[in-house]
């Protein structure tokens, strides 16, 4: 198997590694996440400029064309700098969501704007008492003459405090069902709040919310939604990977600095064998990441599941021991708002969590 990357794609990671350098430097992020909206339209417009937005988007509709690969370089970038604007929720899973659900009418109306960025959509899947199940919904919709009516809830949107509209799952009659629902629409309540990593989620409320025909996006929506969660993890996968670096850079050079008894504490072994066991727990990360992006196009189910699985069941162990680890050796300083570090654990702590837990992703091994 060959794990070296083309030229584009080297291109590519370095092009949003310098972004993220030049641009997003830990003050700059806090800025932005003291903000109002907790995201910048700024940013955003730089990120689609170099591409971002339209890396997963098809060609025929003014994206990059790009794969699995592309996005998990992207992400792990974009991790390192803990970017908190939505390309996980809108270029990732939304632009997922729309391709494969097989609405060429869909795709040609909408790709194209998500591409240049001028729309950034949220994935509405999970709600109250599912836990992680998104095949499930407990949103309804039913017909209503030719269009439909919708009711029911969304919890925690990922991305959901930057959209401008959402894709809402709901149960029809025959199945799932996919509709593209716009933020100001009458019957819809849209609350916009803070996800534990500072990132601007929502939570929606759909009372007697009145859709036109043309609102639904394909036929029955049960393959893209689990297409999506299965890139989704895959591009999380990434990210994670380059937060994880990062804390262990960030502690490293803590060690280096730190005095105590006369010595930088890095001096002392045990300490030395702890930021070990870190750098270790991003390598088999990344190696998840790997697996993840590799196995997340597979066209059998069965081993693309199980891929998947296990991908995240890695990136959550390694994810607890990084950010538990870094505070560890920060001390109490760690934790507060100033320092970065506790800014990363933070996020690798959302990220366990974050589309499944542990749990949850062991039992989908288990069953695929």
């Amino acid at each position: 198997m060959d794990f070296d990357f083309t030229d584009e794609q080297a291109l590519l990671r370095q092009s949003v590694e310098r972004f993220v350098a030049d641009r997003y430097g830990f003050e700059a992020r806090r800025a932005i996440l003291a903000s109002g909206p907790g995201w910048s339209r700024v940013i955003w417009n730089g990120l689609a400029e170099l591409g971002v937005t339209a890396l997963t988007v098809p060609e025929e509709h003014g994206g990059l064309g790009g794969g699995p690969v592309e996005t998990m370089l992207a992400m792990a970038a974009l991790g390192e700098g803990l970017v908190v604007e939505p390309v996980l929720a809108s270029a990732v899973i939304a632009t997922e969501l729309i391709t494969a659900s097989g609405d060429a009418t869909a795709e040609a109306a909408l790709l194209p704007a998500l591409a240049s960025g001028e729309r950034i959509f949220a994935p509405a899947l999970y709600e109250r008492g599912a836990r992680y199940d998104a095949g499930a919904p407990g949103t309804r919709a039913r017909r209503i003459g030719a269009g439909y009516g919708l009711d029911g809830d969304k919890l925690a949107l990922c991305g959901g405090g930057a959209a401008d509209a959402f894709l809402v799952s709901a149960r029809l009659d025959e199945g799932l069902a996919l509709f593209l629902v716009e933020a100001g629409a009458p019957g819809l309540l849209v609350q916009r709040e803070r996800g534990y990593d500072g990132t601007p989620v929502a939570t929606l409320a759909f009372d007697d919310l009145r859709l036109a025909a043309s609102a639904r996006i394909g036929g029955e929506a049960g393959s893209a939604i689990r297409s999506a969660i299965d890139i989704a993890v895959a591009a999380l996968a990434a990210e994670a990977v380059g937060v994880m670096r990062r804390a262990v850079a960030l502690t490293a050079d803590y060690l280096r600095t730190r005095q105590q008894f006369g010595r930088p504490i890095g001096a002392f072994q045990a300490l030395q064998h702890a930021c070990v066991d870190m750098f270790v727990a991003s390598e088999e990360a990344w190696s998840a990441a790997l697996l993840a992006a590799g196995r997340c196009r597979d066209a059998d189910p069965t081993r693309r599941r199980k891929a998947i699985a296990a991908a995240k069941v890695t990136i959550n162990k390694s994810a607890r021991l990084v950010g538990q680890k870094a505070i560890q050796l920060h001390g109490g300083v760690g934790m507060t708002d100033e320092y970065a570090i506790s800014h990363y654990f933070r996020r690798l702590t959302a990220i366990e969590r974050q589309f499944g837990d542990a749990d949850h992703w062991l039992k989908a091994y288990a069953q695929a």
